[in-house]
Parts: structure tokens; sequence; C-alpha cells
């Protein structure tokens, strides 16, 4: 049933029952008389009038929003002109019972008035506490909603501004073979080509598989590989049960991107980047080992502090309090990123699907 049709219900069983229990009280007291069916007919045409009034003033003028003392005057000075109304029907229909008395008594006037702004005050109390109470939940429903659209072109802003950091540095690595090398240029093309596909994909998908995450880093390594060489060894220790779980797209990417940076590419010799994914009570852990040494990430010039700014970010966005992530020196010469995510659903179809047979050996 709708709230308009259970509002004319509760209005008319409502009002019906308060007067038919005055009929019964004035019939104990005086004896049973016709007049007393039309007296309360009509002050139940009248209360039912009266209270839409006042409840199409309240939604008219959007009083539920007024500061409190200023609703409390309206609603009292809404009760005192509903009641006088109901008093002036009802003193002459009354005439006949209490006409008397109140003449002996005019003090019983104000009792007459005080008794028939009960039923009024009880009225409106309860419809403006209904009335703020709904008003209240459809705020906190826009403001809910307000936050998700707030968060969602947050997120939409991060990865937009990921992923020209990222081409930056692929075309970087490729320009760098153009004539040393064409072969090897050709390759990073490729290469290339499969990772801006992933990243348009990824543009319109919340999260990712990580198989999917971890082929796109397969590409991005490879990349690296043609401009680095053996000065860049890749390890990987992927557990097959996590590659169905969802993670945000390019994100992995963005860390081991930073790990090059900032740790293989300042390496003496060479060295290392690492991919370690595990399950532990429900959540996934990825960890990514790099050759380095961590400095402060006040600055987005400093050991990638922009890519750890926006992780963090992007994980608080999508799983609250449900993720976590840190980097951390795991001795004098690596750095370790770690994430934990929520297992979430898992896409079991995936999950017998491997990687590339070079992503699950150590690269040579």
């Amino acid at each position: 049933m709708s709230k308009n049709k259970l509002y004319w219900l509760f209005q008319i069983i409502g009002w019906s029952l308060y007067f038919g229990n005055e009929v019964f009280a004035y019939t104990l007291q005086y004896g049973f008389e016709n007049q007393l069916l039309f007296q309360a007919f009509a002050n139940i045409i009248l209360a039912v009038f009266l209270t839409h009034t006042f409840r199409y003033i309240v939604k008219r003028y959007n009083w539920i929003t007024l500061p409190l003392p200023q609703l409390a005057i309206r609603v009292l000075l809404g009760v005192f002109v509903m009641t006088d109304l109901m008093v002036a029907l009802n003193l002459p229909l009354d005439a006949k019972y209490t006409g008397q008395l109140i003449s002996e008594k005019p003090v019983l006037a104000i009792e007459y008035f005080i008794n028939l702004s009960k039923p009024m005050m009880v009225w409106v109390l309860i419809y403006i506490f209904y009335h703020y109470s709904e008003e209240k939940r459809l705020r906190e429903i826009e403001q809910l909603k307000l936050r998700t659209s707030i968060k969602e072109t947050e997120a939409k802003v991060l990865k937009a501004q990921m992923n020209p950091h990222f081409m930056f540095n692929a075309l970087n690595s490729i320009r760098a073979l153009v004539y040393e090398d064409p072969t090897k240029a050709q390759q990073g093309i490729t290469q290339l080509s499969n990772i801006l596909r992933s990243s348009l994909i990824a543009d319109r998908r919340t999260t990712i598989s990580l198989k999917e995450e971890l082929r796109t880093i397969e590409d991005y390594l490879a990349l690296e590989k043609v401009r680095y060489e053996e000065r860049l060894q890749s390890k990987w220790d992927i557990d097959d049960n996590t590659l169905g779980i969802q993670v945000p797209p390019m994100m992995l990417q963005t860390l081991v991107e930073n790990a090059i940076k900032h740790g293989v590419q300042k390496a003496i010799g060479w060295g290392f980047v690492e991919i370690n994914t595990s399950i532990v009570e429900d959540k996934l852990y990825i960890k990514i080992r790099n050759t380095g040494q961590l400095h402060s990430t006040d600055s987005d010039s400093e050991s990638g502090g922009f890519g750890l700014k926006n992780t963090a970010q992007r994980l608080d966005i999508l799983y609250g309090t449900d993720a976590s992530f840190k980097i951390y020196q795991e001795d004098n010469l690596t750095v370790c990123a770690e994430i934990v995510i929520p297992t979430g659903n898992i896409d079991v179809k995936n999950n017998n699907i491997s990687l590339d047979s070079s992503t699950i050996r150590a690269a040579s």
C-alpha cells in the first residue's frame, strides 16, 4: 500500500475511533441520541480537513528545515488555530449537554479548549516526528549517494592520473631502442600495445582479476627488460588460488614501475623485482620486493611518492579499512611494498589458467 493511501486510512480510522469514543462516553452519561452521531461525523470531517491543511502547509513551506524554536512556534500556533475552530463547531452542538455548566462556570470553557487541543497536539507531534524522520532518512540517502559519486569520481581521477605517467616511461624505453636495435624496438611496441589494450579495458572497470593484472606486469617487465637487459632480474612466486581475486586495475603495475625507477635503475650492477601473492585468513597478500633503499615519500619525486599515495588512496576508496598498504625497508638492500585486500568473490574458472611460463620462473 502506498504512503498516501496509508495516510488517509490512518486519518479516517484514527479520528473515527477518537470521536467514536466520545459518543460512547456521552451515551453513558446522557443517554444515546441521533445528534451524537451527527456531531461525531461533523467532528471527523472537520478534524480530517484541519489536519490535512496543516500537513499541506508544513510540506508547502518546508517547516521541517526550520530551526527548532521557529518550528515550535509554528506548531503551537497551528494547534491553537485548529483547536479554536473545533471549539467553534462543538460549543453550539454541545450546548444541550455542557452549555449550562459553562455559563455557570466560564472557567470550564478553558478546560473544554484544552480537552479538544489534546488530540490535535498528539496528531501534530506524530506527524512532525514522522516527517522529520523521513526527511532525515532521505537526506542520509542523498548524502550516501553523493559520497559514493565522489569516491567513484576520485577513483577515476586517480586512474586518469596514473595512465599518462606510465605511458611516458614506456615510450621512453622504446625510444631508446629505435636506432640501436629496431628488432627489439618492434618487440617493445608489441608489448606496449598489449599494455595499452589492458589499460583501456581497465579504465572501464573498477577491479580486474589478479591474473589480468599480472599479465600486464609481465608485458611491462618484458618491455623494461629490452631496455635494462641483464641489469633487470624478475622473480615470481604466485599462488594459483589468488589469480581470480579482484584487484584495482594498474595498481600493481604502478608499484612495479616505481620499483624499477627508484630501485633497479639506481642499483649498481643489477637489481631485481619480485612479486609474491598468497592468501592468509581470507585476505589477499601481495608483496613486491625490489633492490633499493627507501627514502622519504613526502615529495612526489622521492621514492615514487605519487605512486604510493595513489595506491593508498585507491585502496581506501574501494575497500576502506578492510584493505591496507605499507612499504618498508626489509634489509639494507631490499624494499618491500605490501598490499592486503579482502578476497571477496574469487573467479574460480580463472584459477585453472596459468600465466606464461616466463612468469613462473625467475627471469635470467
